[in-house]
């Protein structure tokens, strides 16, 4: 098991990201903390983890929120003694429009959700990986060269995750804590039921990738499993590419 005995904590664990690698955590053998702004979809998925023999607990925490942060990842390291793994794959309330036409409100929303959720969720588990030397901070939607019209602020949102990303990278490095992105270029089974235009969306992602085919959540699961193992103690300061070649790096 890649990931036995250690203590994760996913924030949006009740949207389809967070909670596929939430359920790959557990079955790895981690101990899963499900944090999200719901509790009927965390409770759902806490559920589904114990049945399958899992360990999970959940928590209502707003992630940019920076009391409900520290309190929530002070508590978890009380129980459990210490914090080996976050991954914040929280929703960024993007709004996807020409920016000829978007708001400035619209526009700066995913780039200020996710500069201060990701800052303020690493910065959390941070002060607790320094002190045992080692730790793992996942973040998802890591940008690449390429981008499409339309997109509003949501593309720009995902370059400056990266930014921060090797920020943290170069700081936490000494301290034995690696800090990776995952980037798929879209995953089809993630769009919401009865999303207007889901099936030309989920399309047109494959039809974008150069293996005729996107990730699903499962993949986006087993890889995010491995790289917050051991086994993938070399990977810090990047990002892991599971476009299928949408994303051409």
């Amino acid at each position: 098991m890649l990931l036995k005995d250690k203590v994760t904590v996913v924030y949006g664990a009740g949207g389809a990201i967070g909670g596929a690698a939430a359920r790959a955590f557990a079955r790895e053998g981690a101990r899963v903390f499900l944090a999200g702004r719901g509790a009927a979809p965390l409770d759902r998925l806490a559920e589904d983890i114990r049945a399958a023999g899992g360990e999970a607990e959940t928590s209502v925490v707003d992630a940019r929120e920076e009391a409900a942060v520290d309190a929530f990842v002070d508590g978890v390291a009380a129980r459990a003694g210490r914090v080996d793994v976050s991954f914040n794959a929280i929703g960024y309330g993007d709004v996807q429009k020409p920016l000829m036409e978007i708001s400035e409100e619209d526009f700066l929303q995913p780039i200020v959700t996710a500069m201060r959720s990701q800052f303020l969720t690493t910065r959390a588990a941070a002060r607790h990986m320094i002190a045992r030397g080692s730790g793992v901070i996942l973040a998802f939607g890591g940008g690449g060269p390429q981008t499409l019209p339309g997109l509003g602020g949501f593309k720009v949102a995902l370059d400056a995750l990266e930014g921060l990303r090797r920020q943290w990278a170069i700081e936490l490095g000494p301290h034995g804590i690696r800090v990776v992105t995952l980037k798929s270029g879209g995953v089809p089974e993630s769009l919401p039921s009865g999303f207007p235009g889901a099936e030309a969306i989920a399309d047109s992602l494959v039809g974008a990738t150069q293996l005729g085919r996107a990730a699903t959540l499962a993949d986006v699961g087993d890889v995010a499993a491995f790289v917050a193992s051991d086994r993938a103690r070399t990977l810090t300061a990047t990002d892991v590419n599971i476009s299928c070649g949408a994303i051409v790096d």
